[in-house]
């Protein structure tokens, strides 16, 4: 908003110039010329530095959005990690329960072959004997109820014989059963390992990839940074060159009316006493101060500032009246103060009202004390209605609350 204050306060002395007399409005002095020039080059920094100011933004977005897709990323990589984390802890479980499986295997395997040679050798001797032992068991039964009994036991015994063999078989396929379940959970769990590794490789990637437009978004915003601040200095030089020679313009022209009012005063004529003094201005609109003039924190640009001026909260549409009398010196957009206009109040005094919705008065345009300028608005650099309030003195900001009553 500086610098579009400072114009205001060459474009006062313009008008001051053209108020003067018809000598002095016979051709441009060379200190016009030079206000002029000063006053384009400024402006054409002012709209390199807006641009820088825009990509800055724009850079400083993109950083936010990479940074903001490094870390979804880099939570996608931790979740992966847990998944490989529990998969390796299961995948250790399965490889315990299949060593414990094996054992087991084992054991009902080694059974069951004993078992399976028991009963081989008892058909080997029924083959090369003729019989199976059990008969030679009955034959020496000393009566027929010896016989029964020996019969049944014999008959028992095969039965207990068939039915070890069977449940052992049993055990051996349950056991075996459950082997191929392990196996099959194993290859399972290998399988979900291949694939977490591959999601973490390819996540591993992206988070790099991420990395490396991060940096070299950083180093571009970096950049444009310091283009801004190298644009900022350069303003800030050519701000304090238009205001040196505004401020000469404005010694030229008080000069020159000093020695109208002695000369008037000397014919006789009574003048009305210079404005500028503390005290002679009237507030422009009714409301509370949202932000005083002073340094503070800028609410769109997010870094300390002086704020020249004063805001007063009102309402949209609010009517804004001249502080005092004065001359119509700027009247349009300009820049971050939107919608402006800027009274010349002579002695030096001169006063702007930003971020109108409307403007009612044109450049050039006298105007009375308590004059309807324009309207409240948000227009410009603004985070809503409000009237933007400033005063300026010999070409420098002052706090417009000595000046009001």
């Amino acid at each position: 908003m500086r610098s579009a204050l400072v114009r205001t306060v060459a474009l006062a002395a313009f008008v001051a110039l053209g108020a003067s007399t018809v000598a002095s409005t016979a051709g441009a002095s060379q200190i016009d010329q030079k206000i002029r020039d000063q006053q384009q080059k400024l402006n054409a920094v002012h709209d390199q530095l807006t641009t820088k100011k825009r990509q800055l933004d724009e850079a400083a977005a993109k950083v936010g959005t990479i940074s903001q897709q490094l870390a979804i990323a880099n939570q996608n990589i931790a979740a992966v990690q847990s998944r490989i984390g529990d998969l390796d802890a299961q995948m250790r479980s399965t490889e315990r329960k299949l060593h414990w499986n094996q054992i087991q295997l084992a054991a009902a395997q080694a059974t069951l072959a004993r078992h399976n040679d028991a009963l081989r050798r008892r058909l080997i001797d029924a083959y090369e004997q003729g019989d199976l032992g059990y008969v030679a068991v009955l034959m020496e039964s000393k009566s027929f109820g010896d016989f029964v009994e020996r019969w049944n036991d014999v008959r028992y015994l095969i039965k207990a014989n068939e039915a070890t063999i069977r449940s052992r078989r049993a055990v051996a396929e349950h056991v075996a059963s459950i082997q191929t379940g392990l196996l099959v959970d194993e290859a399972s769990l290998q399988n979900a390992q291949a694939d977490a590794n591959q999601q973490q490789l390819a996540l591993a990637g992206l988070a790099q990839q991420r990395r490396n437009l991060l940096q070299l978004a950083e180093s571009q915003r970096e950049n444009v940074a310091s283009q801004v601040s190298e644009l900022d200095d350069t303003s800030a030089q050519a701000e304090a060159a238009l205001e040196e020679l505004v401020r000469e313009k404005q010694a030229e022209e008080e000069a020159r009316r000093a020695a109208a009012r002695r000369a008037a005063e000397l014919s006789g004529v009574s003048l009305p006493p210079e404005p500028g003094a503390p005290g002679q201005l009237a507030w422009p609109v009714s409301g509370p101060i949202t932000s005083p003039f002073g340094m503070r924190m800028h609410p769109v640009y997010g870094r300390p500032i002086l704020h020249a001026g004063i805001d007063i909260g009102v309402p949209q549409g609010t009517t804004i009246g001249a502080a005092a009398d004065g001359r119509v010196i700027v009247a349009g957009y300009e820049g971050d103060c939107g919608n402006m206009v800027a009274l010349d109040h002579r002695g030096g005094l001169s006063t702007i009202y930003c971020h109108m919705s409307q403007i009612f008065v044109g450049v050039g345009q006298d105007v009375a004390r308590g004059q309807a300028i324009g309207a409240v608005g948000m227009t410009g650099d603004a985070t809503g209605p409000h009237l933007h309030f400033q005063v300026m003195q010999d070409g420098h900001p002052v706090d417009p609350m000595s000046y009001l009553r």
